[in-house]
């Protein structure tokens, strides 16, 4: 499968990496903007400077290609993505789907006219720390969740884009987490509060702090409180997960998974506590790729098999709907109610 990729620098150079490493996959051409990074990723990665491109169209002019890779900002997804899916060429995309939620519904609607797969880049959803939660999670053995308390702190400096955004750590990084309570659950979020601040510290110009309250249509309450701003004992980028269920506990801490199950339940006849079996440490799932690599690979199988990839636009829309349905609350102090 020959590729376009849009965009080659700053996440572009994960995806050129994961190209690389395919065996069934390879680049038909470039399109790259800024032309000092294109020059520069040129000779990082000894690319042929003659398929590098200044738009997709030109590049859909030149070359012959079965699909598109757009890792460009996020403002430019809509532009990008849809020009491709009316080319009749499948998308795998960056998260998020788009800047705002008018332009993710509008790819999510592109893709639904056009029967052309767009898959969105939810690399989260296969890390082994996250498949292995979900692992015990749907075998059922701690029974049903209900809440969930999540904790991300990270001090990244990354420049560009990100640190101009309104709500960089809501949209660009905690779209993440949303995602994978969503996959965790298998439910949708129903209703929101929550608040974003700045610390004085803070190099970012919007709010790069927030906190939480998510109700889901399974009825599990999710506790969610992240900073971009953290000066130190920072998180995982995976965060850390406490899920209170029916049978037991399940912590993902530190990118290791513990659980404790409940073996008795007190009562008021002398034994007023639970009694638990000792914690005990879960094997991390073994998995052949990760992150980028399984999601070229499945997009790879998606394409050439003719069926959907988990992460379709179509889907990604609720994850999309509960991260700017977090901004409303946090811009409105109100409590939002997703239908």
């Amino acid at each position: 499968m020959r590729v376009i990729q849009v965009g080659i620098g700053g996440m572009g150079r994960a995806w050129l990496n994961a190209v690389r490493n395919s065996p069934q996959v390879d680049f038909a051409a470039f399109v790259e903007i800024d032309p000092d990074i294109a020059r520069a990723q040129a000779a990082a990665y000894n690319l042929d400077q003659s398929l590098i491109f200044d738009s997709l169209p030109q590049a859909l002019q030149q070359v012959d290609a079965d699909a598109v890779i757009n890792i460009t900002p996020p403002k430019f997804h809509r532009e990008v993505t849809i020009s491709a899916l009316a080319a009749g060429l499948p998308v795998l995309q960056e998260k998020p789907l788009a800047g705002t939620l008018e332009d993710a519904r509008a790819i999510a609607a592109a893709a639904d006219d056009s029967g052309v797969l767009c898959s969105v880049a939810q690399n989260y959803r296969y890390r082994q720390l996250t498949q292995s939660v979900k692992r015990v999670l749907d075998s059922g053995e701690l029974g049903a969740v209900a809440a969930v308390s999540v904790e991300f702190y990270k001090g990244p400096h990354f420049g560009g884009f990100r640190e101009e955004m309104p709500h960089p750590l809501i949209v660009d990084m905690s779209i993440h987490h949303f995602d994978m309570m969503r996959f965790f659950l298998g439910s949708d979020a129903k209703t929101i509060q929550a608040r974003s601040w700045n610390p004085p510290w803070s190099w970012f110009a919007g709010h790069a702090s927030a906190s939480a309250q998510i109700g889901f249509a399974s009825g599990a309450q999710v506790a969610y409180s992240g900073s971009w701003c953290s000066q130190a004992l920072e998180t995982s980028w995976n965060a850390n997960w406490r899920f209170e269920c029916e049978r037991g506990v399940l912590l993902a801490q530190d990118d290791r998974v513990t659980m404790q199950r409940l073996l008795r339940v007190g009562s008021g006849e002398g034994a007023l506590v639970n009694e638990h079996a000792e914690p005990e440490e879960v094997p991390l799932i073994e998995m052949q790729r990760e992150g980028q690599d399984y999601l070229l690979q499945e997009f790879y199988e998606a394409v050439t098999q003719g069926r959907p990839t988990a992460t379709t636009a179509q889907d990604n829309i609720h994850t999309m709907e509960l991260v700017f349905g977090v901004v409303r609350a946090c811009d409105s102090a109100q409590t939002v109610n997703l239908d």
